[in-house]
């Protein structure tokens, strides 16, 4: 149906009445069986009814509100080159395009960020959105394009929303996807028009999942439980400044002035560092009472739905840029490529942005990356400069224990009121349930109020003697940046069109949240890195590794560290900068804390390895030694325990014939290597060992259950005084995960033998291990008979791969739908090679298994000197529709580790054209 027609958008008349009870389940499950018998054997009404909702790629159409006609342009892949002839026309032809390929999945992120999922799937749904309604993400955005967006970007909004509601008018729900023609047979819902607030809503969602420390300030205070102060300090060791380099290394802050400066010889004065380790009034531990509130909480967080791909679990990223001068093109190279959880559609969506004559009208020529349901492009290159992006992992969080009195809080000795607002979370096939919402007068939202469970607990926490008396209890608020209105969107459209190193760091000034890394490079050979994001200072004392104590004013934030002194590099004398989430700066060498949870640098020192033996050894880098790097899957560990493991004297004859498959391995963890199987067993085996088992219940895998030790013991316990407790998070979330943290951990005491650590108690069929080697056999052991149920007793078979699996899920449909929707919506599996903490980080959680948790969203590698000469890959592909070519057909590629040709010039993009769409006012 031509999109300028009149006909309302939603459910055809009449549908209404067929949505109840068990017949609408019913419904669905034949609609289901007839879909699935349809694409199976060509029944027709199944086939056009996957059909109907396809975009149309070709020939013209007719779209009210553009000022002059604008062509799209799809390559073999259908990813899209949009051309017009002004700003406005540009963008709502991008959300034109963007709807017809992926418009359920904007649905879904809008509903998501708005707390409204439940109006799509259900009662199912309501804890979600009473938790993300007392977040407020869609009220921060709607003030944030109120009042504090720039007239050309709300424009831009504006123009991308009409080009979303051009697309959706006259179009009933199974005219747009498969899963509205599903969900039309459960519920009464149909896709309502897009806003501009919609759209600014979704870097909410990603500022949530790059928010910083938050599990590592809930995890460290849930261990009090059952470890004392040295032993978590074990746990979180020191970055490894003097084996792994930071981020920005020829810079420093000048205390003169201020400011960051670059190559100065002034000292960084003493600033307002923090010193670690405070929170909750001094103590390094938390009270009585809360380790169960914060696991209540985490439960609620980690039950945020993934329906947009991405958790803030593992997440992290890779990105560097080499100059001209060690380059066979003598022009820079970029790459870049973020780490979010698996999803389909990949969070990710590729596409070019041109203006057919760049001017004061028309100002845009880019290609890139962008988020289905936003405007401009978030990672990418112009015709002048490329960038990328990492998670920085500053500290923009800060969890609060609240004293309540009555109808308020207490705050430096009196009690204050409450803001409240209500909630109404409208449910489908269900009553509406209203909440009331309420919010400290710095914005903290009681995150506590949304389980009943937190509140009864709050009344019995007990805290030091110099809290306030606890009468009705506490409460946990958050306090975070994202929930202060900013100019995230702004910095978006600025970027797009920044032709030099001023103005980039000019947009990267407005990047207020997820503060991320940003690496440059630009066509007149210059390098560059910044580090942008609203970052709060703390008092002394509190460095926000641990929850703070509401009830004084002292532990409120103070301010935010000034743009100017905020970390960055321009043309380093090195040569090449590297971000890979390892800390940005030498502590000594800057006087602000911005997190003291640092990744631990494995994966950006190895990085920086494979390019300086590059450099030495006299060659030149080029973009397939981009991509090769990209590919680095040598594990970093194994390089550490594999010597240890191969002395140590196995008598069981099986398991030595499993340790013999060490023996000459390069450390390479391909998808067909047995020994990369083995070997990730025995490091799973280890850390429960070693630590898992000696964790609290809160943090090791639901369901797992074992005899612990007594609170305040690294060591075996008396059978007598082991006491009997069950895991309660969820595999993929548990701990310990095994990343890089963990690395750092078993590097400290890997050389102290009889370290308390490497103490496990006996069982029915193990003796007591007292020192590392006997932990290690036991671990090989266990390793060996663990393969040998899951991949076979022949190891001949073994291979990483089989373990080590990525299943794409559709993120709705997909995980609570019916099997045989779940069938049809998903794809997988894929044998992957790489691992954790490794370059190609294809992350698994050791608690919890080998499968794959998060990967490479995508991957880049931008040439300066000629960007037709650039190459990229996405997960999955640039369609969501289930049965389209396009649904997954870069993931075969993907996997294996190639790129595809990315197509700038309008000579490039017109020979790699297969489709071309009109679109005409």
């Amino acid at each position: 149906m031509p999109p300028n027609t009149t006909a309302s958008s939603g459910q055809k008349p009449g549908k209404s009445g067929r949505k109840k009870g068990r017949k609408a389940r019913l419904f669905l499950i034949v609609l289901v069986l007839a879909l699935f018998g349809g694409v199976a054997y060509g029944g027709y009404w199944g086939v056009s009814t996957v059909r109907a909702s396809f975009p149309q790629t070709k020939g013209s159409l007719t779209l009210d509100g553009l000022s002059g006609p604008v062509d799209v342009k799809r390559d073999g892949n259908g990813i899209p080159q949009i051309y017009a002839s002004s700003d406005e026309d540009l963008f709502m032809a991008q959300g034109y395009v963007q709807a017809q390929d992926r418009f359920y999945e904007m649905d879904v992120r809008r509903h998501m960020t708005s707390g409204r999922l439940s109006e799509m799937f259900g009662s199912g749904q309501v804890k979600n959105d009473e938790f993300l309604r007392t977040m407020g993400w869609d009220r921060v955005a709607k003030e944030e394009y109120d009042k504090k967006l720039s007239a050309s970007t709300k424009k831009y909004l504006q123009a991308y929303a009409k080009g979303v509601n051009a697309y959706l008018k006259g179009k009933d729900g199974e005219d747009i996807s498969l899963e509205y023609a599903a969900l039309g047979f459960t519920n009464d819902y149909k896709p309502q028009e897009w806003t501009p607030v919609d759209s600014v809503a979704w870097l909410k969602a990603m500022a949530w999942d790059l928010r910083g420390n938050m599990q590592e300030e809930i995890d460290r205070s849930l261990m009090t439980s059952r470890l004392g102060p040295k032993q978590i300090a074990d746990l979180y060791p020191e970055y490894p400044y003097s084996r792994n380099k930071t981020i920005t290394q020829e810079g420093q802050y000048d205390s003169v002035t201020g400011s960051y400066v670059q190559g100065s010889s002034t000292t960084a004065g003493s600033g307002t560092q923090s010193t670690a380790g405070t929170g909750l009034a001094g103590n390094t531990t938390a009270p009585d009472g809360l380790q169960s509130q914060l696991s209540k909480l985490y439960n609620v967080l980690d039950n945020v739905p993934t329906a947009v791909g991405v958790n803030g679990n593992g997440i992290g990223s890779n990105s560097w840029v080499v100059a001209g001068e060690h380059t066979i093109t003598n022009k820079p190279l970029l790459a870049n490529d973020p780490h979010l959880s698996a999803s389909l559609p990949s969070v990710w969506y590729q596409m070019g942005l041109h203006c057919t004559s760049v001017s004061s009208k028309c100002q845009y020529d880019v290609s890139g990356y962008t988020f289905a349901g936003m405007p401009g492009v978030v990672i990418g290159h112009n015709q002048d400069i490329a960038w990328g992006m990492t998670n920085s992992g500053v500290d923009v969080t800060d969890l609060y224990l609240e004293k309540i009195t009555g109808e308020g809080y207490e705050y430096d000795g009196k009690v204050l009121p409450f803001t409240t607002r209500k909630e109404t979370i409208k449910v489908a096939g269900g009553a509406d349930k209203t909440i009331v919402v309420r919010e400290t007068k710095d914005g903290m939202p009681l995150l506590s109020d949304r389980d009943d469970e937190l509140v009864k607990v709050g009344k019995k926490a007990t805290v030091d003697s110099g809290a306030p008396d606890r009468g009705d209890g506490y409460a946990i608020a958050l306090r975070w940046t994202a929930l202060d209105p900013g100019n995230s969107m702004d910095a978006v459209f600025q970027l797009d069109k920044a032709s030099n190193w001023s103005e980039f760091r000019t947009a990267a000034a407005s990047f207020d949240v997820p503060s991320q890394n940003l690496i440059y490079a630009d066509t007149n050979n210059h390098i560059g890195y910044q580090l942008p994001g609203k970052i709060p200072t703390r008092s002394k004392g509190d460095d926000g590794s641990l929850p703070s104590p509401g009830w004084d004013s002292k532990y409120r934030w103070t301010g935010y560290i000034k743009q100017s002194a905020l970390p960055y590099e321009y043309d380093p004398k090195r040569g090449y900068i590297v971000t890979a989430n390892q800390a940005v700066v030498d502590k000594d060498k800057y006087p602000y804390t911005l997190t003291t949870d640092w990744g631990y640098g494995t994966r950006s020192q190895r990085i920086s390895d494979l390019i300086e033996a590059k450099i030495k050894g006299g060659g030149k880098i080029s973009t397939d030694d981009m991509r090769q790097m990209q590919l680095d899957d040598s594990s970093e560990i194994a390089k550490l325990i594999v010597p240890k493991l191969l002395k140590i004297d196995v008598a069981d004859k099986n398991v030595r014939d499993a340790q013999k498959l060490l023996e000459g391995w390069d450390y390479t963890q391909d998808a067909d290597s047995a020994a990369a199987a083995y070997f990730n067993a025995t490091w799973r085996n280890i850390l429960k060992l070693a630590f898992g088992n000696k964790l609290p219940k809160e943090l090791r895998v639901k369901g797992q259950c074992l005899n612990v030790a007594p609170v305040d013991s690294t060591g075996p316990a008396d059978e007598n005084q082991t006491v009997r407790e069950c895991g309660q998070r969820e595999a993929d979330q548990a701990q310990p995960d095994g990343g890089d943290r963990w690395f750092e951990v078993v590097r400290k005491i890997i050389d102290d033998q009889n370290n308390d650590w490497w103490k496990a108690p006996k069982t029915r069929l193990d003796k007591a291990a007292d020192n590392r080697d006997e932990l290690f056999a036991r671990a090989m052991k266990d390793a060996r008979w663990e393969l040998t149920a899951k991949l076979g007793k022949d190891m001949d078979t073994w291979s990483w791969g089989r373990l080590h699996r990525l299943f794409l899920k559709n993120q709705t449909l997909g995980t609570e739908g019916p099997g045989v929707l779940q069938y049809m919506l998903n794809r997988g599996p894929w044998k992957l090679s790489g691992g954790e903490a490794t370059v190609n980080a294809t992350g698994w959680n050791a608690a919890g298994g080998y499968g794959v948790v998060w990967v490479p969203s995508m991957r880049m590698v931008v040439n300066l000197d000629d960007f037709d000469k650039s190459k990229w890959i996405n997960l999955s592909g640039a369609s969501g529709h289930a049965y389209s070519a396009h649904y997954t057909d870069q993931t075969d590629k993907w996997a294996k580790g190639e790129l595809l040709p990315w197509s700038f010039s309008d000579k490039a993009v017109d020979k790699s054209t297969s489709d071309t769409l009109v679109l005409k006012p």
